[in-house]
């Protein structure tokens, strides 16, 4: 059986766990990807989704979901690479996303204004991919930094004119208020590392409100690891347990009962089967 056949290996007993956002292309994880698919096995993370900065990655990305059939990818273009938009991007994102079956969504993709001189821009590129998604029916994955109101809006707008697209608010750091702006338009919201961190009051608010069926949980690896591993790079999707700990917590709910509430909206939103369940193969530990 060579790799690509080769089932996901999680113990049954475990929580089954949808990491819904990661980037195993980037240093320090790519060297080490045996082990670190072993670390999330064992985790009991059962499907990825792998996201995608800018178009060029897509070869290396699908590379990788090749080795590991639990991962499902995206293709898109980043706010902060917006300026590396020109007329053909969207027929090659387009064209891409048509390629190949594990392709599930259109991003990353959105706005980000901390710091951003290209404001006009960013959200000419935003609306480009936001009709890319729509044409395939395809959700999309939203990196939304310091620019929540404009993206309510524009979304809002969009969804009258155009009509509503499937998505995920990604990484979520946002306010209760701007949390129930992306929920008003039916979105999901997902909670990463810095759910975990002391000071992040508002996002914990957040999390505790978001509804069942619309939570989701990921590990935006390899940045933003999670207490107790803050601090430590790389981030790993194994990690994200601790960011499941830390919304059921919130929540005061079972950790199992979370873990079938955003594995199922995860299998939901990205159109994402379950894999069969075999006895776990022992690999060396990353150190």
């Amino acid at each position: 059986m060579n790799s690509s056949e080769t089932l996901v290996t999680v113990a049954a007993s475990k929580p089954m766990w949808v990491d819904t956002h990661v980037h195993l292309n980037f240093d320090g994880l790519q060297e080490n990807l045996d082990v670190i698919a072993h670390n999330w096995r064992q985790a009991g993370v059962v499907r990825l989704v792998h996201s995608c900065v800018e178009p060029s990655e897509f070869a290396a990305i699908r590379a990788i979901a090749d080795r590991f059939p639990e991962i499902s990818f995206a293709v898109g273009l980043h706010p902060l690479d917006a300026d590396k938009w020109d007329a053909g991007s969207a027929q090659q994102i387009l064209g891409l996303a048509e390629s190949d079956q594990r392709v599930v969504a259109i991003g990353e993709m959105g706005l980000d204004f901390f710091k951003a001189e290209n404001r006009d821009h960013q959200v000419k590129v935003f609306i480009a991919q936001l009709e890319i998604a729509q044409r395939l029916d395809i959700p999309v994955i939203i990196h939304c930094r310091d620019a929540a109101a404009e993206m309510a809006e524009i979304m809002r707008s969009f969804w009258q004119s155009q009509g509503a697209v499937k998505g995920v608010m990604h990484c979520w750091s946002g306010t209760p208020e701007e949390t129930q702006w992306f929920l008003d338009l039916g979105l999901y919201v997902s909670f990463s590392g810095i759910v975990t961190f002391k000071s992040a009051v508002q996002v914990q608010e957040s999390a505790r409100m978001v509804p069942s069926d619309r939570i989701l949980v990921e590990t935006d690896c390899p940045f933003l690891s999670p207490v107790p591993k803050r601090g430590e790079r790389p981030n790993q999707p194994a990690y994200v347990c601790y960011v499941a700990e830390q919304v059921a917590q919130l929540r005061q709910v079972a950790l199992e009962s979370l873990a079938i509430e955003t594995t199922a909206n995860a299998c939901h939103l990205f159109k994402l089967p379950l894999p069969a369940i075999q006895p776990s193969v022992q690999v060396p530990q990353l150190l």
